[in-house]
């Protein structure tokens, strides 16, 4: 697929995830009008902006870690959706800052290995600036396979050590 092509879907990709991914706003039932004595209802208290107590109760922002195939530094469509709300939350939060770490598996030599991590963590940064995140608010740092999850020599090991993993420095 040509990169035009590639960024054309992921731009339907991502206005796709960010009309699915507003927070509701709970309706007020209506009130019964025969009453004499007037009421008021409250304000709905969520607004529909990210605050900082989202990164830990929302679902969509807890998830924090992007998985790659062998070899691979292109984002899977599954994350798509991910990279929505944080991309939501950036914008609501300018005062924000993201690290995106990039990790590669053990297979191929440390040189490799550094560039896969660097050339993820790149593409999630693309794929939050292309979901309306700031370029500012992003920095890109690639162990490589210095820093496993999982140290067994084995497929199901090695995939969960191809990840990029969000790291909010300033919420």
């Amino acid at each position: 697929m040509n990169k035009t092509a590639r960024v054309l879907m992921l731009s339907l990709m991502s206005v796709a995830v960010l009309a699915g991914c507003k927070k509701a706003v709970k309706e007020t039932p209506p009130t019964d009008t025969t009453t004499t004595a007037p009421t008021t209802q409250p304000e709905p208290t969520t607004s529909g902006v990210y605050g900082p107590n989202d990164l830990d109760t929302d679902a969509c922002l807890r998830q924090r870690v992007v998985y790659f195939d062998l070899d691979q530094d292109s984002l899977k469509p599954e994350f798509q959706a991910i990279m929505g709300c944080h991309a939501k939350y950036l914008r609501d939060r300018p005062s924000s800052r993201i690290t995106l770490e990039g990790h590669a598996d053990e297979r191929g030599s440390r040189a490799y290995n550094q560039g896969l991590g660097e050339r993820r963590g790149n593409a999630v940064s693309s794929a939050l600036q292309a979901n309306g995140g700031s370029g500012s608010q992003l920095s890109v740092v690639s162990y490589g396979e210095e820093r496993p999850i999982c140290t067994e020599s084995n497929e199901s090991c090695w995939a969960q050590n191809r990840r990029v993993e969000i790291v909010y420095t300033a919420k």
